[in-house]
């Protein structure tokens, strides 16, 4: 097994059978101990945070596939707080892709002249380029299309899938009496086609309860 990456919240090795290792961390992304899913930085470190990401992340992949959404899952190592996926190739030098369902967060900074805190908002999709250094930067399809990124074709795909699996993860945390304000989702080319991957986890997403955010140890409490 090879060290490939260390990240912010996981480790990427390379496994001998050509898929790949991730190990996941008790870190999460924020400022001054605030948890913050939009951040580039480590913010805070949350005990077994790493092992519930896992199982949370376990949980929806499982889901997600069994509504025909492709994903690089194989499988998880729960004693070994890590999961087996599928190689991917990332869209450029790594693309996040956010799917907003109330008007937090970033968004509400950026456009609070037009919009009220929390407003709802129509399962807005929006695309970041990962650079820690220039702050993620937003990218238009225009702009992903004219850099090469990827194909007009491609991005429908994705935004396509975005908002579904926005839906369904959407409807199992109300099921639970959660509501989904916004998630973070990272993508690839696998196999030549366009396939959710990294995690789905506490830390990707921003989960309220009757207008209260719920931190993420916590959510996994009250979703499992």
């Amino acid at each position: 097994m090879q060290l490939l990456y260390k990240g912010k919240t996981k480790d990427v090795y390379r496994l001998d059978n050509g898929n790949y290792y991730l190990l996941f961390k008790d870190d999460v992304t924020g400022e001054d101990g605030v948890f913050d899913p939009g951040s580039n930085q480590v913010g805070l470190t949350m005990e077994g945070v790493g092992k519930n990401n896992l199982l949370m992340s376990e949980y929806f992949f499982k889901k997600l596939e069994g509504a025909g959404i492709r994903t690089h899952f194989v499988g998880a190592d729960h004693e070994n707080t890590s999961m087996e996926v599928l190689g991917a190739t990332p869209f450029g030098k790594g693309l996040e892709v956010i799917c907003r369902l109330r008007a937090v967060g970033s968004f509400y900074r950026r456009y609070k002249d037009y919009v009220e805190e929390g407003a709802p908002l129509p399962a807005y999709v929006e695309m970041t380029f990962k650079n820690d250094e220039l702050g993620d930067p937003l990218v238009t399809r225009d702009g992903l299309e004219a850099l090469h990124v990827l194909t007009g074709e491609e991005y429908d795909t994705l935004k396509a899938m975005t908002q579904k699996i926005t839906q369904l993860i959407a409807q199992d945390l109300k099921q639970k009496g959660l509501e989904l304000y916004d998630i973070k989702y990272e993508f690839g080319r696998c196999e030549g086609e366009v396939t959710l991957i990294d995690e789905i986890s506490s830390g990707n997403m921003r989960v309220y309860k009757e207008g209260k955010y719920i931190q993420p140890d916590d959510l996994f409490e009250l979703f499992f």
